[in-house]
């Protein structure tokens, strides 16, 4: 049986899926680990796409070997998202990754509900600085979730916000917790990015600009 559009979801993860602010990240958070006196790369970082602002804190604390309270560890979260929120304050359209504003008008052009998932607690503020926030049905983010990926609660909430039965929504993800949570979830699930760090999507495309309508709609009535 066919599925009708209009019961159909496509729930995004915001970082490195839609807009590049991985970067701002990796560079708020090395900046902070250097002020402790050690070093943060880039592969580290990796590790940390999908994780909430609290844990990401506490991995970094332990690859670094350094211990902090509860107060301590607060105040440094604090100072990390102040300077992460600084930066992409000055975030503009022009930072939009390939393919997402062409993909989210044919989204909405089909009848196709579309929500954010993610982690971020500025999404908010990343979607009205790129032009983006206008697309979406439902935005659940950091601020309405408490576990992290690969915790399947923030994409459950999106299919609930939509109104919509998770086996019908389609997941676009660029972290292997994000990929496990969509999974967990019971959804289909796009990886966006490199195949060795998306393992168990449905289908991995370079960018969004890779993806078409009829694909979603085959993958949701798995015809893909």
């Amino acid at each position: 049986m066919n599925i009708h559009t209009d019961k159909i979801g496509c729930l995004f993860d915001l970082d490195g899926v839609l807009v590049d602010t991985a970067v701002y990240h990796y560079k708020a958070w090395k900046a902070l680990a250097n002020r402790l006196g050690f070093d943060f790369t880039e592969a580290q970082n990796e590790h940390l796409k999908g994780v909430n602002r609290m844990r990401s804190l506490e991995m970094i604390l332990d690859w670094g070997g350094v211990s902090k309270t509860e107060a301590e560890m607060l105040e440094l979260a604090a100072s990390k998202n102040a300077e992460y929120v600084e930066m992409i304050s000055k975030m503009t359209a022009d930072e939009v990754l390939p393919g997402t504003l062409q993909l989210l008008e044919q989204l909405k052009a089909a009848g196709i509900k579309i929500a954010l998932g993610s982690a971020s607690k500025n999404s908010g503020m990343i979607l009205e600085r790129t032009n983006l926030a206008h697309y979406f049905d439902a935005i659940i983010d950091g601020n309405h979730v408490n576990a992290s990926k690969p915790d399947p609660e923030v994409f459950l909430k999106g299919a609930e916000a939509l109104g919509l039965e998770p086996a019908h929504c389609i997941v676009f993800e660029d972290a292997q917790a994000g990929v496990q949570a969509a999974i967990n979830g019971g959804m289909k699930v796009i990886g966006v990015g490199k195949q060795n760090n998306l393992k168990g999507a449905n289908m991995v495309i370079k960018d969004l600009s890779e993806i078409s309508v009829s694909q979603i709609i085959d993958l949701v009535n798995d015809k893909a």
